[in-house]
């Protein structure tokens, strides 16, 4: 991922505004940066819900606040642009878009803490072998996802972006085996009431950042086409990514 951040070809550009094009480019690469860092938060998130990582799960929430102050500076970014270059057609679409994808982003960093925060309250709860390979397979398949999303936006693929929407319903499948798992685990009394409840909104968790990848593919075609979906984008903000429990002793 990183090699792609760094090889990736600038934006053509015209010859009559090389700065502003420049300005857009920076933009690009900054937010394809932030969603790298959340293909990296997934994976570690995952790993931190089976190792039962106490320290893990610190780190994750604490680093939460880089995720959300790189986010406002990347849309104060694109704002400024906007008002000041008066951008218009595909740069005024990059623009709005990009602002959008850096919610999607900020989004699925909060839906890893939540995930870490959920570690936390289950630990010392043993989890059977059924449920630790959903959690990985979801896990791996949000993960892919993201990965992705990132790279058709850095690279204005649509193509690329497109194929997103289908990668998506396996997750979903993965969600709906995980709740069943849940179930089944629940009635054979290898987890109380309240491991259950925690799984099943981990298993939500990871169902909003496939979504949240879904918004910044088909962002990525209006970016690149104009292509606008038939039904309307998820709420990049769901009731679902608030995190339902009470709050931790530490805020």
């Amino acid at each position: 991922m990183s090699q792609d951040l760094e090889q990736a070809e600038p934006t053509p550009t015209s010859d009559v505004r090389p700065g502003f094009h420049g300005e857009l480019d920076e933009v690009r690469i900054g937010i394809a940066h932030l969603s790298a860092g959340v293909t990296e938060l997934i994976p570690r998130a995952t790993q931190v819900l089976l190792d039962a990582d106490l320290e893990g799960a610190d780190y994750v929430i604490q680093g939460d606040s880089v995720f959300d102050a790189r986010s406002l500076e990347l849309e104060e970014q694109c704002f400024n642009i906007i008002a000041l270059q008066a951008p218009v057609a595909s740069d005024l679409r990059l623009l709005v878009s990009s602002v959008k994808i850096v919610a999607d982003v900020e989004r699925s960093a909060d839906l890893c803490v939540n995930i870490c925060k959920a570690a936390r309250r289950i630990y010392s709860h043993e989890l059977d072998s059924n449920l630790r390979g959903m959690i990985s397979k979801l896990g791996s398949q949000a993960t892919r996802l993201f990965k992705e999303a990132t790279e058709a936006y850095l690279q204005t693929d649509g193509p690329r972006a497109a194929a997103i929407n289908d990668m998506d319903e396996y997750l979903d499948d993965l969600h709906r085996q995980f709740v069943q798992t849940i179930f089944e685990s629940h009635a054979a009394g290898t987890i109380d009431l309240q491991v259950a409840v925690q799984l099943a909104l981990v298993a939500r968790f990871y169902e909003r950042i496939g979504d949240h990848a879904v918004n910044v593919g088909e962002r990525t075609r209006y970016i690149v086409s104009g292509w606008v979906p038939e039904q309307p984008y998820p709420e990049s903000g769901s009731n679902f990514e608030e995190d339902p429990s009470p709050p931790d002793e530490e805020g």
